[in-house]
């Protein structure tokens, strides 16, 4: 076995580790966002497609099928054959995707294709904190874990980016570049960091929980300590293995339980999901050129203030990345659920004052307009510092290690649902009226104060063996296992 590394060198070794890992977050980014600048031209006639306000509505929301799917199966397909080989498949799903969808020549298969995507999203969304969990050192592992939405909201702007760009050379999406429609390009460019995702997934070592249930104590010892910095390696296997039965094969039956069919601890992951969800932070990201054109902006400058709030996104995300390990998870989000329903209930009450123009878009006289768009960024900073990076480090870390994968892929199946439900319902919500589609979302920004206040477990430097399928939570804000 070779020599450990000083810590400054493990601890390189294991950010870097992760950094890889993260790139699928990245392309879960990219693929999510990447349509915004197709989407109108492939509803133009001029492509060829000629969508109808439905079909257009489905194509756009197709690939989060796929990712409910590719989140539900990824879990037991990491117990079987491990987590490197669920983040290969990802990776040759992204790329498959990226080539069909730009060279697609009907609505029908460009759908398929998106859906071959989203299954790749969806299995990048459970194995890259899953797998970041497993490698990190306690004390630094709320840091790397966030490294997995600083990845996706890095993915959101360069889709953004590379979209207006391409469509800047070529005078617009539906115009020919390079021998193919401009939004054809927007699609195709993604296979670029697929195959790299790919390859530096090759290069990883596997996840030492995963090797010590499969019986190989020796890779795992490796791992644990070249990568990790374990010092007292023999220790820490017996520690996993204790947690870990490997004498049978983990299963979604094993996330079974005594409440509601499941587990105590799965609920609290499902429960984060749908939380991070249905306060409406993909709202403000799907439909905030009609959000910024309510409050005055013409179109050119709602595009530009889109592209300003996922830098912003990307920013606030760092800096829950620095705060995370020294603050703990717990208090960073009841932070962040006080925040998003102050803020969310300001645009509700600012929406009540606003007004129909001729072309029936609600807007804002003064000073409710300036309300609405303070409160609007302030939304994407607060969600961004906390609800956006910390639930997957929760989710990467809650989980005891008997069920982490399978737990962690059911929650993520339900955070790609409610995902589909609160995308697919704004357009009818804001019809309803924007008062009640923002009220809606503060009022589940307030239940989420009170679901992290007396469910939610502290995290913060406990090591992943500690964690159990129930972990009570203490008033003043410590945690033990039971």
């Amino acid at each position: 076995m070779s020599a450990a590394p000083s810590p400054s060198g493990f601890q390189r070794k294991v950010i870097a580790v992760s950094i890889a890992a993260a790139l699928g977050g990245f392309l879960f980014g990219f693929d999510t966002a990447v349509i915004n600048g197709a989407v109108d031209a492939l509803a133009g006639d001029v492509s060829g497609f000629d969508l109808g306000v439905g079909l257009k509505g489905f194509a756009v929301s197709s690939a989060l099928i796929g990712c409910a799917i590719g989140a539900w199966f990824a879990g037991p397909i990491a117990n079987k054959r491990g987590r490197i080989p669920v983040m290969v498949v990802a990776a040759a799903m992204f790329f498959i995707s990226a080539i069909g969808s730009g060279l697609a020549f009907s609505v029908v298969d460009l759908i398929i294709w998106r859906v071959i995507g989203g299954l790749g999203v969806g299995a990048a969304s459970v194995i890259a904190p899953a797998y970041i969990a497993e490698v990190s050192p306690a004390k630094i592992r709320g840091r790397l874990g966030s490294l997995q939405q600083l990845a996706i909201v890095t993915g959101i702007f360069a889709a953004l980016l590379s979209d207006a760009l391409l469509a800047n050379i070529a005078g617009a999406a539906d115009q020919p570049l390079w021998g193919l429609t401009a939004w054809r390009w927007m699609f195709i460019v993604e296979a670029i960091p697929a195959l790299v995702y790919g390859i530096m997934s090759l290069r990883l070592p596997e996840s030492p929980r995963y090797l010590v249930r499969q019986g190989d104590i020796e890779r795992a010892s490796e791992v644990l300590q070249t990568v990790t910095g374990t010092v007292d390696v023999d220790a820490k296997i017996k520690e996993i293995t204790s947690t870990i039965d490997t004498e049978r094969k983990e299963s979604l039956r094993d996330l079974r339980g005594s409440r509601l069919g499941l587990k105590p601890i799965v609920w609290v992951g499902i429960l984060l999901s749908v939380f991070q969800q249905f306060v409406g932070i993909n709202v403000i990201f799907y439909y905030s050129t009609t959000l910024w054109q309510s409050v005055g902006f013409d179109e050119s400058s709602a595009l530009l203030t889109s592209v300003i709030t996922s830098v912003t996104n990307i920013v606030v995300t760092i800096i829950a990345i620095l705060l995370v390990d020294k603050v703990g998870r717990r208090i960073m989000l009841l932070v962040g659920s006080v925040g998003m329903t102050v803020t969310l209930g300001l645009m509700a009450v600012a929406f009540s004052f606003g007004t129909l123009n001729a072309e029936g878009t609600a807007t804002l006289p003064d000073p409710w307009a300036t309300v609405a768009l303070i409160c609007a960024n302030g939304f994407v900073v607060f969600f961004g510092a906390t609800w956006g990076p910390l639930v997957w480090v929760l989710l990467g870390e809650i989980f005891p290690n008997s069920i982490r994968a399978g737990a962690l892929a059911v929650a993520a199946a339900a955070q790609w649902v409610a995902n589909f439900f609160i995308s697919t319902t704004f357009p009818i919500f804001a019809d309803i009226g924007l008062t009640f589609a923002y009220g809606f979302y503060a009022f589940f920004a307030l239940v989420s104060f009170f679901f992290v206040y007396f469910k939610v477990p502290e995290t913060k430097g406990r090591e992943l063996e500690e964690m159990t399928d129930e972990l009570k939570v203490e008033r003043r804000g410590t945690r033990k296992a039971t």
